[in-house]
């Protein structure tokens, strides 16, 4: 087995930050695919059996992740709890004995999450400083030093729009020297306003936005693909698979996507391969229905001058295929040979140069999920469920997963295969004599106590290429949140045309600074705020919202960012004030588009006039986005009491569905129902009561959640009929244990049966 020049340079996913670095500060296996990015470790003296019940040692974390290993130290995804109080989040274990040092744990929120269905995040360990990071299925992004003290963290679903989707697929944070690039589908604002998979890369040690970038087309489904590292035109890049069923290739220091590679009409989520560095080699298909593995040469394209990435059409670059289909499972490559699990169960070796279907062994009835491991000459091969085993009782949770070690060759051989409590979702790991693999049960370790004479030693990293002229400035943070008043502070660094840092800017004050507005933007808004002499931006204070962008100048060279001012609490918006001078290609309605700094709600929401009054209402031509949510403040408030007037198209029988966002729940007038519902997690935290109200008639919806000094909460709300008087009493409330503390306030519009609803008069007070 020979690694090709490009895994050769990844060898280390403990690599240093510097060439002048000789071995890196963290040695492990620190990323969900190992050190060469393809699922095969270097290590020999692994069992070559493994069975339930010879474990080393056994821990009570379940999850659906890969474990990640660092100086002793196992870091893994999963959670605890049961019903409206389970909580996602990493532990950190001791790797001899399971010993748990650690656990830093959040709520899910406003998700429609359903857990035991798919893979999830797994965690990623920084090579420089032994920090780890996570995204959570709800979109919370955290770095954590290794001792577990929080360093930064955000939520992406209310600053970015970050959806949520039921099949709980997340993706692993990926770091390359001094960034941590992650990846969903959001809905943010302005130009980044429309629904698409997007990657963002953050300053891993400070939690700046450094870049997002928009690669894709419309998304189709939300993708896991894990991005591969490479170089590409002496350009630092990564490979990954989309949501909208293609294959992009994406500038990994600035964001800027170099070319596209349509292949599927859903989103694929297996991770990319990349075979002697001249080739991608992805998989693809659903559940029902199949699709392929394909080969296809990396394009030879010269970015343009134009936005977006280079579309070239797959006939013009495939070199084969085979009829091999998988949804969610990921390949491993070793050497020339692709080894993955198929749709319908079929362990699968293919040769990479061609093609061919090496052989073929039936050992599970499907797999969506796991990748695989090679370690020590073996693959470890995780299946979903075992077909022949007992479950353990407790339903879906209660099913096991079978874990088989295989010797590949011309007739590979099955050297054991046991049943693990629980289902195995997440990927196999080998570090310093050890397997681990984590179930919904249980984080097992297999294999010999102490350390192993034959664990891989950390490899330097080859020097970059030293960077060319100064051709574009990049500011930091790349995009900012400011209430009224407040300041932010930029750097910014110059870096060549191909993205790679020349110098920093030692002194900000140099930039010339003016506001920005895109020839292609929409809305032709500018940010109420200005930069003073120190360089900081700094918001009016105004307590008027506002967004727009600045354009960066020195010695000609250029960078931008972007930004929005929010209001503190009260806010109010009645839409009054809004000029309707766009047309609704579907409906030929004049429109507005929503309110600029609001984040989700372009494309989802229009203002509209509505028997002389002008509001809110949730469009219907765009199917894929019939649920939508709309963040109007930011995610540190609390303590506030929201209330706005809410309608529904429709007669008896057909309605929809609108609501308020209060602290992370949801609050919802559901009309085909005929209830009021608080919801927060759909699966795990939703009561409602009935709620008796008339499709094409105005109520007035209201919330606020009260905290209790020991973390508790009761969500309280109310809804009458517009005119009549408010209510004493409460219609619905609702405690929780574990209680989301804070949260931007927001708005809820469901519309699957083409009934629009509508939203009018919004405020947000102080609850005291």
């Amino acid at each position: 087995m020979t690694a090709s020049p490009l895994l050769r340079f990844c060898l280390g996913a403990s690599l240093a930050l510097s060439a002048t670095t000789a071995l890196a500060a963290v040695n492990g296996w620190l990323h969900w695919r190992g050190p060469e990015q393809n699922g095969v470790s270097r290590e020999t003296g692994l069992p070559a059996a493994i069975h339930a019940s010879n474990a080393l040692w056994v821990a009570d974390y379940p999850g659906q992740s890969t474990p990640v290993i660092a100086d002793g130290r196992v870091f893994i995804n999963g959670y605890l709890g049961e019903g409206a109080d389970l909580q996602e989040g990493v532990g950190c274990f001791d790797a001899e004995t399971g010993k748990l040092l650690w656990s830093r744990r959040y709520n899910d929120y406003l998700s429609d999450t359903i857990y035991l269905r798919y893979a999830t995040a797994s965690p990623a360990i920084d090579a420089e400083t032994g920090n780890v990071y996570l995204q959570g299925t709800q979109g919370k992004l955290a770095a954590f030093s290794r001792d577990g003290d929080l360093l930064w963290d955000h939520s992406l679903m209310e600053k970015f729009g970050r959806l949520t989707f039921p099949n709980a697929r997340t993706a692993t944070p990926l770091l390359d020297r001094d960034l941590v690039i992650t990846r969903g589908i959001t809905a943010n604002w302005g130009a980044q306003g429309p629904a698409s998979d997007r990657f963002y890369a953050y300053d891993k040690k400070t939690g700046e936005l450094v870049w997002a970038s928009t690669p894709g087309d419309r998304p189709k489904d939300n993708s896991y693909s894990h991005p591969q590292l490479g170089w590409f035109q002496g350009r630092r890049v990564f490979y990954a698979a989309t949501g909208d069923g293609a294959v992009v290739c994406v500038n990994a220091r600035t964001g800027e996507p170099l070319w596209r590679v349509p292949l599927f009409k859903v989103g694929i989520n297996a991770t990319v391969l990349v075979h002697n560095d001249d080739k991608i080699i992805s998989l693809f298909g659903t559940p029902y229905e199949l699709g392929r593995m394909v080969a296809f040469r990396i394009p030879e394209v010269l970015p343009t001058n134009a936005p977006g990435p280079v579309v070239v059409e797959l006939d013009k670059l495939e070199l084969w295929s085979a009829d091999i289909s998988t949804s969610t499972s990921h390949p491993i490559l070793v050497g020339d040979t692709v080894y993955v699990v198929a749709e319908k169960g079929d362990l699968c070796a293919v040769d990479a140069r061609n093609g061919r279907e090496l052989w073929k062994l039936k050992i599970g009835i499907e797999q969506r999920n796991a990748g695989l491991l090679f370690a020590d000459g073996r693959l470890y091969v995780p299946m979903l469920d075992d077909p022949e085993g007992k479950d353990s009782g407790a339903g879906e949770a209660g099913r096991n997963g079978a874990f088989y070690v295989i010797q590949p060759g011309d007739q590979p051989v099955v050297l054991s295969k046991t049943q693990l409590e629980g289902r195995c979702f997440g990927s196999p790991v080998a570090w310093n004599g050890k397997v681990y693999v984590q179930t919904t049960r249980k984080l097992y370790c297999f294999g010999r106590a102490g350390d192993s004479p034959g664990r891989p030693v950390a490899q330097a990293e080859p020097p970059w290429p030293a960077p060319g002229p100064a051709t574009q400035l990049q500011i930091i943070p790349a995009e900012v949140v400011l209430h009224p008043g407040e300041t932010a502070a930029f750097r910014a660094r110059q870096l060549d045309a191909n993205g790679l840092t020349v110098a920093e800017v030692n002194d900000v004050r140099v930039l010339q600074w003016r506001s920005y507005i895109p020839a292609t933007a929409r809305v032709r808004s500018t940010m109420n705020g200005a930069f003073d002499a120190a360089g900081r931006l700094v918001a009016a204070p105004d307590p008027v919202p506002s967004a727009g962008a600045f354009e960066a100048t020195l010695d000609g060279l250029k960078g931008y960012i972007r930004g929005r001012v929010m209001p503190n609490v009260p806010l109010s918006e009645d839409f009054e004030g809004f000029t309707l001078n766009e047309t609704n290609a579907l409906e030929a309605a004049a429109f507005a588009f929503p309110p600029l700094p609001w984040i989700g709600a372009r494309f989802k929401f229009e203002v509209r006039e509505r028997a002389g009054n002008k509001c809110l209402v949730k469009t219907i031509d765009n199917k894929f986005f019939q649920r939508a949510t709309v963040f109007i403040g930011t995610p540190d408030m609390r303590d506030y009491t929201i209330e706005a007037d809410v309608l529904s198209e429709g007669n008896r029988r057909k309605m929809s569905e609108v609501g308020l966002i209060a602290q992370r729940y949801c609050i919802v007038l559901k009309g085909n129902e005929q209830r009021l519902e608080v919801n927060s997690n759909l699966e795990r935290l939703r009561e409602s009561v009935e709620f008796r109200w008339l499709p094409n008639v105005w109520y007035r919806l209201k919330a606020r959640v009260d905290i209790a000094p020991d973390g508790s909460g009761v969500v309280r709300a109310k809804a009458w009929k517009q005119g009549d008087p408010e209510p004493d009493a409460w219609t619905i409330e609702v405690p929780h244990r574990t209680a989301h503390t804070e949260g931007s306030p927001g708005l809820f519009g469901f519309s699957p049966q083409d009934m629009r609803v509508y939203i009018d008069n919004i405020t947000v007070t102080p609850t005291n």
